[in-house]
């Protein structure tokens, strides 16, 4: 239950939205390290980071030949991924700077038109870049996982299951969903504490 993985975990960090300067950079280095490593990721995103030069804009990165981007060692794909971000931002289809003052769905349907970023990059924008509360990623294995050990007695629920036992804790979501990711880091046989319908404001 969520008072166990509080107790266990402490409070969730306080985090703080990134500047409206950085945006772009967050969501390009998301495209750089999918399906790779930490290390690698680093690697790469560090070679890029260099050959482009900071700070790190829509306009620079479109100003860099695309093969220069791939020496840094991304692929073809996250090549044109990125190149297309830069283009959205450029024309204004994106506009980063002021996209907070959406509401998560419309910052969604937006995000989803650049090659490269799915719904999950796009949430995980929303949780991390912007800071809000009540974002439900059904599709992270981590949150299904995490779910499952700490209120189904270890059964990992499918996405649309999941969409539905987190109805009871909006408004809080982005809270759970962080709690889910801490319980897939304990030994899998941790007993299961009595299941509990608390919000993560206790209400």
């Amino acid at each position: 239950m969520l008072s166990g993985l509080v107790a266990r975990h402490g409070p969730m960090p306080k985090r703080r939205a990134v500047s409206a300067g950085a945006r772009f950079e967050v969501l390009a280095r998301a495209i750089a390290h999918q399906q790779l490593s930490g290390r690698a990721a680093g690697t790469i995103w560090s070679r890029v980071l260099e050959a482009v030069g900071q700070p790190f804009t829509a306009d620079r990165v479109l100003s860099h030949p695309s093969d220069g981007l791939r020496r840094c060692g991304l692929s073809s794909g996250k090549v044109a991924a990125i190149v297309d971000l830069a283009r959205h931002e450029a024309d204004g289809q994106l506009g980063l700077a002021t996209i907070g003052r959406l509401d998560d769905d419309e910052i969604v349907r937006r995000l989803v038109r650049v090659r490269g970023v799915g719904p999950w990059t796009a949430q995980m924008f929303l949780m991390g870049a912007l800071d809000r509360p009540d974002v439900w990623p059904v599709t992270d294995l981590g949150v299904r996982v995490g779910f499952g050990r700490a209120w189904l007695g270890g059964v990992t629920p499918p996405p649309d299951e999941l969409m539905t036992l987190g109805e009871r804790f909006r408004p809080w979501r982005s809270v759970v969903a962080w709690y889910c990711w801490r319980a897939t880091e304990e030994p899998a046989g941790l007993p299961v504490d009595q299941r509990s319908t608390a919000t993560p404001s206790g209400k």
